[in-house]
């Protein structure tokens, strides 16, 4: 049952997105990261409904509709940016690629809010507040207010991490670590950053 949900709400989300986006209610960017924020934070918590191979099982599929869509421009909302970019599928490769390297509910939680959360928050928070510098890495154009938002929320997911999995306020190593993902969050153009972000977090909270 948990399995069928997991597939109604992501359908019935991206048709919504779908309408509003032709209706022209909202910008093509903002659509995108609406449901970059939607499904992705629904993805994270898969784990704690769902079996590592449902999860897998469902990356898989959600790639393939992804490069169907892509192909025929089915859902106009999640490809309309100019600007060069094949996030979606680098989304749906994480989905399913973080499920194989960690085994922790948790981690991966954190590392798919990262991804989805995080970044997508950076995004509208970057496009919709036209105050403060922006600047551009590798031709493509990112703000500070975008760059501060995303570095927060990464405290604050990690503080929520070091919380509920070790009882304790967030140290220094995670300020580092969101430190990290800024960074790369940064220099990940073209939609790289749906794989660098989560990965990283994924092996960092893994291994040290």
């Amino acid at each position: 049952m948990s399995f069928l949900i997991s597939i109604l709400f992501i359908f019935i989300a991206l048709i919504i997105n779908e309408i509003i986006y032709r209706k022209k209610k909202i910008h093509g960017e903002i659509s995108r990261k609406f449901i970059h924020i939607v499904v992705g934070s629904f993805v994270a918590f898969w784990p704690f409904f769902l079996s590592w191979r449902d999860i897998q099982f469902l990356s898989i599929s959600f790639l393939i509709v992804v490069l169907i869509s892509k192909k025929i421009n089915l859902f106009k909302s999640i490809h309309s940016v100019r600007r060069s970019t094949i996030g979606e599928i680098f989304f749906a490769l994480s989905v399913g690629g973080i499920s194989l390297i960690v085994q922790n509910k948790w981690i991966y939680l954190i590392a798919l809010l990262e991804m989805s959360l995080a970044d997508g928050l950076a995004a509208i928070i970057g496009f919709n507040l036209k105050i403060g510098k922006r600047y551009k890495v590798f031709g493509h154009q990112k703000s500070v207010s975008g760059t501060l938002t995303f570095f927060i929320t990464s405290i604050i997911l990690l503080s929520i991490y070091a919380k509920y999995t070790h009882g304790n306020i967030v140290s220094p190593i995670y300020l580092i670590y969101a430190l990290i993902a800024t960074f790369l969050e940064n220099i990940s153009v073209g939609g790289l950053d749906n794989l660098t972000i989560p990965f990283f977090i994924a092996l960092v909270l893994k291994f040290f």
